[in-house]
């Protein structure tokens, strides 16, 4: 009884690029990433000058500062930060998958 081997995904040349594609995407990964981040930090002043009228943002530490401050500024600042994160993330994979024509991650579950 013979076998023939089919070949599988991992076996494609587009397959060898997905392995050597996340090393590469790594550099444009971090650039966005910190442009990502500087971004949100942006939003986050904005929005905390235009619901609290204040320049600065709250600091868990601040003793003069009450709970109900200090935790709605840190909800919209993570509210933010992971709406930006995911923007930057998804326009960076989409940008990557155009030029190459492969996804930037071999997985398909999230990064957390």
């Amino acid at each position: 009884m013979t076998t023939t081997k089919t070949k599988t995904k991992k076996e494609t040349p587009v397959a060898g690029k997905k392995r050597k594609l996340p090393l590469a995407y790594k550099p444009v990964g971090f650039v966005l990433s910190w442009a990502g981040g500087a971004l949100a930090g942006l939003a986050f002043r904005k929005t905390w000058m235009a619901i609290r009228h204040e320049e600065d943002a709250p600091d868990a530490l601040d003793r003069d500062r009450g709970w109900g401050e200090i935790l709605l500024a840190a909800a919209v600042q993570g509210a933010i930060f992971a709406v930006v994160r995911s923007a930057v993330d998804r326009t960076g994979a989409k940008a990557i998958e155009r030029s190459t024509g492969v996804w930037p991650t071999a997985d398909k579950g999230g990064r957390d």
